[in-house]
């Protein structure tokens, strides 16, 4: 049987591939199961510094499986089945940091799976949709808190009230992916950007990705406090610093040339 998501681990990146196209990628029980196995194994691998989520073509995902989910429910994960494994609780709790590759539709269930990465580098193909409504459902995978945080609140309800499709180029406009790039360099650009965070100290990334996700939740007068007792609590090493330091000059000359 063909494994319903694919995962290889290169210099420290590995990539996680949803691999059902001739579903374009629905979200079966069995797919959300293999996915948040595989999402545990690369947050608990020693190998792996930096994860990145993206779908066999045509698609990244086109949501729920809506003929298993109107036959039994049972992919309703993260929902009613508390006790179900869930990708979407998999990425709320990753500690490294998880790369979206959108390499084409991206719909409510698999909107969501993106919405739970740090950076999304978006297709030229890729198109955005919430179809809950359309579908008679309510969110259970972040989207009513997520998409609003990255788009803004009326923006969010349009799309989501809707049901409407926003293409790569809007997306980007409304601050809902990081770039768009032609297709063919979809993973070259997430393999890039991932290798640059992979070359940083690891404790200092995963300490900036834990104040980002925390006090994007907090007021601003907590946020700032969380900060500043981060800061007061770190350890550091003087002497890996000043190593460190002829790295950090020589690449802001050469990115700046």
């Amino acid at each position: 049987m063909t494994d319903l998501v694919l995962s290889t681990t290169f210099e420290r990146i590995t990539t996680i591939t949803l691999n059902r196209p001739e579903a374009r990628n629905a979200l079966s029980s069995a797919l959300l199961t293999q996915l948040s196995t595989a999402i545990n194994d690369a947050e608990a691998s020693d190998a792996t510094d930096v994860i990145i989520l993206t779908g066999a073509d045509p698609a990244f995902c086109a949501g729920l499986d809506l003929r298993e989910l109107g036959s039994a429910e049972i992919n309703l994960v993260g929902g009613r089945d508390s006790a179900a494994l869930s990708p979407f609780t998999s990425l709320w709790s990753a500690t490294k940091p998880v790369i979206g590759a959108i390499n084409g539709a991206c719909v409510t269930g698999g909107f969501e799976l993106a919405l739970g990465c740090d950076i999304l580098v978006a297709s030229e193909r890729a198109t955005f949709a919430d179809t809950h409504a359309r579908v008679g459902l309510v969110p259970a995978g972040g989207m009513s808190v997520f998409l609003q945080e990255a788009v803004g609140l009326r923006r969010a309800k349009e799309m989501s009230l809707t049901g409407n499709f926003m293409n790569a180029n809007e997306a980007l406009r409304a601050h809902l992916v990081n770039r768009v790039v032609a297709h063919d360099d979809l993973m070259p650009t997430a393999i890039k950007i991932a290798e640059d965070i992979a070359s940083n100290d690891q404790k200092a990334v995963r300490a900036l990705k834990r104040l980002y996700d925390a006090n994007s939740q907090m007021t601003a007068q907590d946020a700032l406090q969380n900060e500043r007792e981060t800061f007061k609590n770190w350890r550091f090493d003087p002497a890996e610093i000043a190593r460190r330091r002829s790295d950090v000059v020589d690449r802001g000359r050469g990115q700046q040339s």
